[in-house]
């Protein structure tokens, strides 16, 4: 897609750009729009017909299920058939934000994907994506605005070059976490992450107490509440291959030529930060970047096996998968 196409499908997210997304979103058809996390691909979550175009243009399978974004959390407890108190009191403590909470599905909410009576909400912190809820007054499935287990757009760019024919992108400029929501299954009678994401596992804890830890990616086709359980996910184009030291490594089957992603500076390296909030922010959009300059090969240093790190290391080890 050539730039000036690109601006026709791209709009900023003035009155009149929000009007015109709001009135497509009512009309059935879809937008993308920006989130703290990644940029979403959002319809009608009422409107079947407007969901399964999400799962067209992204080529998705029907079995993987979308999280919902809300406004408010009257608009959350609206979609659900049981509001828990731990999901009142996240709500109050963490939205807007990277938290997406999975509760019993309201009887008169489509299924959105799921096989099962759930639905996965939350309120997003990004001012745009907030004036468009508003705007619409629609809650909006929305996953992320790229291709089915590709790297998740944190720019409106990555939007159109992974999905020439959306519509319209509203352009938020890049996100802030530049990783996807933490989400937290409340229909047990332990909360458990199904994936980990932005918002830390220790601050959860701290607020919630006790959390079940999530198991091994689930196959294709099987029951899931949530987005992001598959084995394969968050994969760029080039083979990712994950290390333990990137000096050392056995290069001799790898496809050249080779880029490396680290945390530590070596050279030939690309280096992102050794914080794992901002290594987080810029993983997406440097794994953009080395697929659009046709690296076939990506050799990533593994970051280390904390808590603070679950959220990358699970990114990329669905990236490797």
């Amino acid at each position: 897609m050539t730039a000036s196409l690109w601006r026709d499908r791209i709009v900023v997210p003035d009155a009149g750009g929000l009007s015109r997304a709001a009135a497509l979103l009512r009309s059935g058809s879809v937008v993308a729009f920006p989130t703290e996390t990644v940029y979403g691909l959002g319809a009608d979550a009422f409107d079947e017909k407007a969901v399964g175009e999400i799962y067209r243009l992204k080529k998705r399978p029907t079995w993987n299920p979308l999280i919902v974004h809300v406004a408010d959390v009257a608009a959350a407890r609206a979609l659900a058939a049981d509001w828990p108190d731990t999901a009142e009191d996240l709500a109050a403590r963490f939205w807007p934000g990277p938290l997406t909470l999975v509760v019993r599905r309201a009887s008169h909410l489509p299924g959105i994907g799921a096989s099962n009576d759930t639905v996965a909400v939350r309120v997003p912190a990004h001012p745009v994506a907030l004036d468009l809820l508003r705007a619409s007054g629609l809650p909006l499935a929305a996953p992320s605005a790229n291709r089915s287990e590709g790297i998740s757009p944190t720019t409106a760019e990555h939007v159109v070059r992974s999905l020439p024919d959306v519509p319209m992108v509203l352009d938020g400029g890049p996100c802030s976490w530049g990783i996807e929501s933490t989400v937290l299954d409340l229909t047990g009678d332990v909360p458990r992450l199904l994936r980990p994401g932005a918002l830390s596992l220790r601050v959860l804890r701290d607020a919630a107490g006790p959390i079940a830890l999530p198991g091994p990616g689930v196959e294709d086709g099987a029951d899931r509440s949530s987005p992001g359980m598959s084995r394969r996910h968050y994969a760029p184009r080039a083979r990712v291959v994950l290390c333990e030291d990137v000096l050392s490594v056995d290069r001799s089957g790898l496809t050249e030529p080779i880029a490396v992603l680290s945390y530590e500076g070596t050279d030939g390296t690309e280096i992102l930060s050794a914080d794992p909030r901002e290594y987080a922010a810029d993983l997406y959009a440097a794994l953009h970047r080395l697929d659009d300059e046709g690296y076939p090969t990506i050799l990533i240093l593994q970051p280390p096996r904390t808590e603070d790190w679950l959220a990358v290391r699970d990114r990329l080890s669905r990236a490797a998968a």
